[in-house]
């Protein structure tokens, strides 16, 4: 969610004549766009904007905004705490941001932006705008469409319903209709972004429009309009077809992140009849103890997560399923860790994005103290992990030898980060991660290809490109000779 939130501030700042800087040194706006679900992300803002006091006293013309949720979460508070910033900007004002830093070039005092759009909630889109050929501006092959934000949920340990608000819904038919515009323009995947994407309710119809009598195991209430909004997706965008590569469709249509209350049989019966539906889904458990899960304020028992867990894999052949675990919660015991190893295990998650408990400003659990040492912490998420790292292995071991249909995302990154020549990377269907080997390998970026996997690493797959795939053809482009 903050890397589309970062995308629309750089697009709202194009839109009004911004070019990008290489450099720092080079700006005349620098933007911090922050997170605050961990402490982490704020001691790093701190020392984040501490680093360019030294240029911001030799260029004072320079604006430093700093947005996200730490925006969000401190406020006003960020410009008396770091003097240097100029421009507080919560995630419902990204569209201000052209119009605060003309204000600040032109002399106005610093700014903090962070109430809710509450009474009327805005979404930015993905531009379309014309380019100077005439052409529209072609989409990536793999787009973030906002369906709601916010969140009502109200987990003890939780900032989100703090610094995102109340949950404020777009459309069905803004968010088709930006997903049909992305398509044409050549995306082949796109994920709906939501804090608890599948309470999505569109607010033009009434409740019962979609209310599905025959899902029994839940109440009513608590059934969202979300898999009419997949349905109506699936009607509405033409499908991407193998033998008309070239022709604009929508190969897999992905969501983050689901809360396991809303994963009801209407969202399994979507993953069985539509294809376009990707063969995953990271549906956050927290913790695999009801008793934690209770102080928590999750809203399901252990039991109620797995049955929802597995009526998805029933749903779909393959589907594989990722997680999110909280170590160390207060008053976690080590009976209680070990039920959530039991659950991990029992589910069998290729996955698992583990953290440990770290006190927020403004949650509940603050009331509960933070009694789980640090040392424990630490213990528990190095087992976590040693888990989900053999899980994971013998997953990935599984699929050597098998056939894969790859979206190639981009260039790899080696394990110091740098490009590796011609290798690319990509996620199949159920989004494990691919590395192939080609030459020309750029040209395959944004394609989809069929691969043989060869091997398996620890987090990933290494493949090769089957005889069925295309032949890449390489572009010969007179590249400018500049003095180093």
């Amino acid at each position: 969610m903050n890397v589309h939130d970062s995308d629309r501030m750089v697009e709202v700042l194009r839109s009004a004549g911004g070019l990008g800087a290489e450099r720092i040194e080079e700006a005349d706006l620098v933007v911090f766009n922050t997170c605050s679900v961990r402490d982490k992300a704020e001691q790093k803002l701190r020392s984040a904007v501490g680093t360019l006091a030294p240029l911001k006293r030799a260029r004072p013309q320079l604006i430093i905004a700093v947005a996200g949720c730490v925006a969000q979460q401190e406020g006003a508070a960020l410009l008396r705490d770091l003097p240097y910033v100029d421009i507080v900007l919560g995630p419902d004002h990204v569209a201000e941001l052209p119009a605060l830093l003309a204000e600040q070039l032109a002399g106005a005092p610093p700014t903090s932006r962070t109430e809710f759009d509450i009474a009327a909630p805005r979404f930015l889109t993905w531009p379309t705008r014309p380019l100077a050929s005439g052409a529209p501006e072609r989409s990536p092959a793999i787009a973030f469409v906002t369906t709601m934000k916010g969140c009502d949920e109200r987990c003890t340990f939780c900032i989100v319903p703090y610094t995102r608000g109340p949950e404020r819904y777009r459309s069905a038919f803004d968010v088709v209709d930006e997903v049909q515009r992305l398509v044409e323009l050549g995306t082949r995947e796109v994920v709906l972004l939501g804090q608890t994407v599948d309470s999505f309710r569109d607010p033009s119809l009434p409740l019962s429009t979609f209310d599905d009598a025959s899902d029994s195991s839940v109440a009513q209430g608590d059934e969202s309009q979300f898999p009419a909004l997949l349905y109506r997706l699936a009607e509405a965008v033409p499908t991407f077809d193998v033998a008309r590569s070239n022709s604009p469709g929508l190969a897999r249509l992905r969501y983050a992140s689901p809360h396991p209350r809303h994963a009801t049989a209407s969202l399994a019966r979507a993953h069985a009849e539509l294809d376009v539906l990707a063969h995953h889904v990271h549906l956050p458990v927290q913790s695999g103890s009801d008793h934690v899960l209770r102080r928590m304020v999750r809203r399901y028992t252990s039991a109620e997560y797995v049955s929802r867990a597995e009526r998805l894999m029933r749903a779909r052949s393959g589907l594989t399923l990722s997680t999110d675990i909280i170590v160390g919660f207060p008053g976690e015991t080590e009976v209680d860790f070990e039920q959530t190893l039991e659950l991990v295990r029992h589910v069998g998650f290729t996955s698992i994005f583990g953290f440990k408990y770290s006190p927020r400003p403004f949650t509940p659990a603050l009331r509960l103290g933070d009694d789980v040492s640090e040392d424990v912490k630490s213990s528990r998420l190095e087992r976590l992990f040693e888990l989900s790292d053999d899980l994971s292995r013998a997953h990935l071991a599984r699929l050597v030898g098998t056939r894969q249909r790859v979206l190639v995302e981009g260039p790899s990154k080696s394990e110091k980060g740098s490009l590796a020549g011609d290798r690319v990377q990509g996620r199949t269907d159920r989004n494990e991660m691919v590395h192939l080997s080609h030459r020309g390998a750029a040209g395959l970026v944004g394609k989809i290809v069929d691969v043989t996997i060869v091997q398996a690493n620890r987090h990933s797959l290494l493949g090769t490109l089957d005889d069925s795939t295309p032949p890449v053809r390489l572009a010969r482009r007179r590249l400018p000779v500049v003095e180093s």
